[in-house]
């Protein structure tokens, strides 16, 4: 399959003040500003091939989200450092039920959450943030249709818990599928955006998505002209036109 992982979206009441607070936490910079969107984008030191990207929505934020970000450090003091800084820029700390963990679990200004991880040899050289998690009632079988999509192997397993995908370069996060037996209740505020190359079919594309197991997604609203569908767990995201 020919398409390519492009962008997190990220629902938001107020776009440019949370990709403020993003780009602040993570060093990294806005990059486009529009009245739809605002685009938050890495250095290229850090390996990132995607954008954060920050949309306008009406809805607030319901439940945990099933998509999130953890972050990376190099040492229990730079864990500690980054857990000040996300709180002094408008973060706060959360209670998930996580008990006695080596990570910080913190909400960005809207409520996101998001984990500040201890150092992690396998993070080592992923730059800022250390993987995108997105919970899954089945890993293996979700990391294998995103594996088809994106054209990330599958580079790590925690027996039956996580199955991690990573970049063909080993640069940049992990995409990794943590099990989690919630049920999915309402739209995602976060989803991922894949797009083919220039010059692909779009129509072929979205096919092709198709056939590996994905299904629409009727959200309502005017025609795009990008395909939106879910994955085999039902989490929505984005077939860009090419590009």
């Amino acid at each position: 399959m020919n398409t390519r992982l492009v962008n997190l979206v990220i629902d938001a009441a107020r776009p440019r003040v949370l990709a403020d607070f993003w780009a602040a936490l993570l060093g990294w910079r806005v990059a486009v500003e529009e009245p739809d969107e605002v685009d938050v984008r890495a250095p290229e030191t850090d390996g990132w091939d995607l954008d954060l990207v920050f949309v306008p929505v009406p809805e607030p934020k319901e439940v945990k989200n099933r998509i999130h970000l953890d972050l990376a450090s190099t040492t229990p003091a730079d864990q500690a450092e980054l857990v000040a800084r996300a709180l002094e820029l408008g973060g706060r700390r959360v209670d998930l039920g996580q008990g006695a963990v080596p990570w910080v679990v913190l909400a960005d200004p809207e409520g996101n959450e998001f984990c500040v991880l201890e150092p992690r040899d396998r993070y080592a050289g992923a730059g800022a943030v250390a993987s995108i998690v997105v919970d899954a009632h089945n890993p293996e079988s979700l990391a294998g249709f995103w594996t088809r999509l994106t054209g990330w192997p599958i580079s790590a397993r925690e027996g039956d818990a996580l199955v991690g995908l990573r970049a063909p370069s080993g640069r940049g996060p992990w995409l990794e599928f943590l099990r989690n037996g919630d049920v999915k209740r309402v739209k995602n505020r976060l989803h991922l955006d894949v797009a083919p190359p220039a010059g692909a079919d779009h129509g072929e594309s979205v096919a092709e998505v198709v056939a590996a197991g994905a299904a629409p997604a009727d959200l309502g609203g005017p025609d795009l002209p990008w395909r939106v569908l879910m994955d085999p767990e039902g989490n929505e995201f984005c077939v860009l036109t090419p590009r």
